[in-house]
């Protein structure tokens, strides 16, 4: 529930209570690990999430200048399968243009098999 910028842990074994963390922008861990060294000397980048955006966001680091990209390719059959349960979707979110797709490539798909079935 508690998401800060910057974590603390200065209790016996802190590196044993690290999985016990899920949230917080930066970790100190032990006695012997100030933020200060953090700030100056230990590596790691001091733009971090604030206002308990740690619960969305990490802390600046190569990653924030990577570009990711997905990439999604059915097939015609994954269309048939998947396509039924999507236009309902994009219907009751009420996006017509977003059912259209999916049901007009269905109907694409069903008259190419009609007619080579005639």
């Amino acid at each position: 529930m508690y998401a800060p910028e910057h974590l603390i842990v200065n209790v016996k074994d802190a590196e044993k209570r690290e999985c016990f963390v899920e949230n917080a922008g930066s970790v100190f861990l032990g006695p012997w690990t100030p933020e200060s060294v953090r700030d100056y000397a230990s590596g790691t980048n001091h733009v971090l999430p604030t206002y308990g955006y740690a619960h969305m966001y990490g802390g600046l680091s190569l990653d924030s200048f990577l570009k990711f990209m997905t990439v999604q390719s059915l097939t015609e059959e994954g269309l048939k399968k998947l396509g039924p349960y999507v236009a309902t979707m994009a219907e009751v979110e009420g996006l017509e243009a977003h059912k259209r797709a999916v049901t007009l490539r269905l109907q694409d798909i069903e008259a190419r098999q009609v007619a080579n079935i005639s």
